[in-house]
């Protein structure tokens, strides 16, 4: 069993790059990919604890892009981490986020919440900031009492604080995974909310630029979502990938390879992608 969706302290989950390894040690994991929000930095850490250990860890991201004003995510694994066409399109993507924290604090501000991005580092060093780390925030100060409250309130897409990052867009980062010789996968589709005529659009537009794969398996999939997903993946010639997008205590109830109980997402997976990438 692997698990190709993990987030660590290094973005916006609550166990470190070593402790993730330990963790998919006991949980019985032959593999998983560390895919933090637009950040790298976890993944020596993670090869390092790893290291004489019978798991493998794949090197990846979660890249947070743009479509008809959603936010897409893609999932680059296998990527090589340290190519410099790689690291060029990354300092970017991390200054349109930085961009947008600014700004997204600035309009907090105008409602009375005393936040800056300097506090939020402060409160959450060495981490890539994200929303759930405002919820946080919003929390611990007392300007709300849960974190649906603050998503709700004052970070989620529909609230009129919320600010849109630079247009990066989905074919962007595929071509960028594709030059740093990882494989681009469509992150957990259904949550983007996008109807079936217009995510078989997305899908098609994105196998034209290059994608590979497609999340078949997913934490938060119904049975009839998952068929749904496979049949786009055969459909379109994508290979099938899986993850829990395992975050620790920041998804209550969502463990490691099992999601919420029922998630399984076969070793088979991984080893057509390493085919592919040898083709």
């Amino acid at each position: 069993m692997v698990d190709l969706h993990v987030h660590s302290t290094k973005s916006d989950g609550t166990y470190t790059p070593t402790e993730l390894v330990n963790y998919a040690l006991e949980k019985g994991l032959t593999a998983f990919a560390l895919t933090d929000h637009d950040t790298i930095d976890g993944i020596e850490e993670a090869l390092e604890a790893a290291k004489d250990k019978p798991i493998t860890v794949i090197p990846g991201i979660e890249y947070s892009t743009e479509y008809l004003n959603r936010d897409i995510h893609i999932v680059g694994l296998f990527i090589d981490y340290k190519a410099p066409i790689f690291l060029e399109y990354l300092a970017r993507f991390q200054k349109s986020r930085t961009d947008r924290n600014y700004k997204l604090c600035a309009n907090l501000r105008g409602a009375n919440i005393d936040i800056t991005y300097e506090a939020l580092l402060e409160m959450f060093p060495d981490a890539v900031i994200t929303r759930a780390h405002y919820a946080k925030y919003l929390l611990t100060k007392g300007y709300v009492k849960s974190l649906k409250e603050a998503f709700d309130r004052y970070v989620g897409d529909h609230t009129p604080y919320f600010v849109h990052r630079e247009k990066i867009t989905p074919q962007e980062v595929i071509d960028v995974t594709l030059k740093a010789g990882g494989v681009p996968i469509l992150a957990h589709p259904t949550l983007y909310k996008l109807g079936k005529e217009q995510l078989d659009i997305l899908v098609a537009t994105l196998v034209e630029h290059g994608l590979i794969g497609i999340e078949c398996v997913y934490s938060t999939y119904t049975p009839q979502e998952e068929r749904q997903i496979k049949a786009l993946a055969a459909k379109y010639n994508l290979l099938p990938s899986g993850g829990s997008d395992f975050h620790g205590a920041n998804k209550p109830g969502l463990d490691l390879g099992v999601g919420y109980g029922r998630l399984y997402v076969p070793e088979e997976y991984m080893t057509k992608m390493c085919a592919t990438r040898r083709t």
